[in-house]
C-alpha cells in the first residue's frame, strides 16, 4: 500500500511533486525502489523519512571513492567515513531527528540501547552480513562498481526494503564505465517487486538546477 492518506510525512506530504509522490509510494509498495535523480531533488531526505515511518532498523551505506587512501588517515572507521554520511545527517535534520541519538556510534555504544535506529557504514563493512528485517538505503549508488553492488544486494533477504539512490551523470569513479548503477537499473527494471523512477526538479534553486544541466 502507498503512503497512508492521513500521514503528513514529517510535513513533506503537502509539498510533494507528482514525481516525489510516486517515489514515496514506490518505497511503500515495492521491495526495491531505484531512483535516478539529480542533486537537490529530495531523494535522500524522502528515503530516510519513509524508512523512519516503516519502523525497521535502517542500514545506510555508501561507497567511499577514496577507499584506498582512507586506510592511511587517522581516526576510527566512523571518523574516516564521516564525510560520506553528510546526506544522511542533513536528511535527519530535515525530519527533525537528532543524528546524535538516531545513528549508532562507536564513540557512544550505549546509544544502541537508547533508541538509535540507524547503522551508517560503507559497503565494505555491510556486504558481508545477512541483511534481514531492515530498510537498506544505498546512497550515491553511481559510485558503486557492478561487483560492489552485486556483493551488497545478494545479501538482502525478502524481509528488507531496499532504496537505491544515485545519478548516472555524477559518477566519481576514475573510470565511470565501471559504475554498476545504470546496469542494475536495467537489470531490475521489469521485476514485479521493483520500480525504477526519476526525479528532475532541483529544490535548491535556479543556480543549482542550471549548474546540473551542464553535460559532461
Amino acid at each position: 500500500m502507498p503512503l497512508p492518506s492521513n500521514n503528513m510525512l514529517f510535513g513533506f506530504e503537502p509539498l510533494l511533486t507528482e514525481e516525489q509522490r510516486a517515489y514515496v509510494d514506490s518505497i511503500f509498495d515495492n521491495q526495491l525502489t531505484i531512483v535516478n535523480a539529480k542533486s537537490g531533488t529530495g531523494k535522500t531526505t524522502l528515503a530516510v523519512a519513509c524508512a523512519k515511518l516503516l519502523g525497521k532498523p535502517l542500514i545506510y551505506t555508501f561507497s567511499p571513492v577514496e577507499e584506498g587512501s582512507l586506510g592511511f588517515t587517522p581516526g576510527t572507521v566512523e571518523e574516516k567515513e564521516s564525510k560520506y554520511t553528510q546526506p544522511l545527517l542533513d536528511a535527519l535534520i530535515e525530519i527533525r531527528e537528532d543524528p546524535r541519538f538516531a545513528i549508532k556510534s562507536e564513540k557512544n555504544p550505549d546509544m544502541i540501547n537508547e533508541g538509535a535506529w540507524i547503522i551508517a557504514k560503507s559497503h565494505t563493512f555491510v556486504r558481508g552480513t545477512n541483511i534481514k528485517d531492515s530498510v537498506l538505503i544505498v546512497d550515491e549508488a553511481q559510485n558503486f562498481t557492478r561487483g560492489e553492488l552485486k556483493k551488497l544486494l545478494t545479501r538482502v533477504h525478502d524481509t528488507t526494503k531496499v532504496i537505491v539512490i544515485g545519478h548516472d551523470k555524477q559518477i566519481d569513479l576514475k573510470d565511470p564505465k565501471k559504475s554498476g548503477f545504470a546496469p542494475y537499473i536495467e537489470h531490475f527494471r521489469d521485476e514485479p517487486y521493483a520500480n525504477v523512477l526519476e526525479l528532475t526538479k532541483n529544490f535548491r534553486g535556479r543556480l543549482a538546477q542550471h549548474a546540473d544541466e551542464l553535460s559532461w
